[in-house]
């Protein structure tokens, strides 16, 4: 079995949603299996910003639809969108 890494782009429901504090959350949820290989915070507009996260994920059947579940139940995230999948560096 190999890796995929996903890199994730999460909204907050808010500018005044503390971002450290949501990717806390995040990593608290993550399913077995997965983890976070890096994250960027990206401003958006207005001084709204998203977190950019690249999570590794096995090869798995369901891909990265576990993680993306996971994420968006935890109370913050406005939206989770893959961006990008590829084989980790």
């Amino acid at each position: 079995m190999g890796e995929v890494a996903a890199t994730m782009k999460i909204m907050p429901e808010g500018v005044d949603t503390d971002l450290d504090d949501l990717k806390i959350r995040l990593e608290a949820v993550l399913p077995e299996g997965a983890s976070i290989f890096g994250s960027e915070i990206e401003p958006v507009a207005f001084g709204l910003k998203a977190l950019k996260l690249v999570v590794l994920v096995g090869d798995l059947e369901g891909g990265t639809e576990p993680v993306e579940e996971a994420f968006a139940a935890v109370p913050g995230v406005e939206s989770v969108q893959v961006t990008e999948l590829g084989r980790p560096v």
